[in-house]
């Protein structure tokens, strides 16, 4: 699996109805946050390795209804903190 993360500009007063309705009906979300500046959500996608990353945003993504526009970052590695 990798990950893929997708910043969610949506029709003004849409954005929890966005969250919602992916949160609902796409299984490959993990998580989805409502931020600050530009956009309104960002969420974290797993994919599976052979899944198209452009069709997945643009058939997926982008006809949820109240989605206006996407940013998408493409990850390479997970850093995390070890702890003892």
């Amino acid at each position: 699996m990798r990950a893929i993360f997708v910043q969610i500009k949506c029709e003004m007063g849409h954005a929890y109805r966005v969250a919602r309705t992916m949160a609902d009906t796409i299984p490959e979300l993990s998580e989805m946050h409502s931020i600050s500046g530009q956009y309104d959500l960002m969420g974290k996608f797993y994919l599976e390795p052979e899944q198209d990353i452009g069709l997945f945003v643009v058939e997926t993504l982008q006809t949820v209804p109240g989605v206006k526009d996407t940013y998408t970052l493409q990850t390479f590695n997970a850093f995390s903190a070890t702890r003892a």
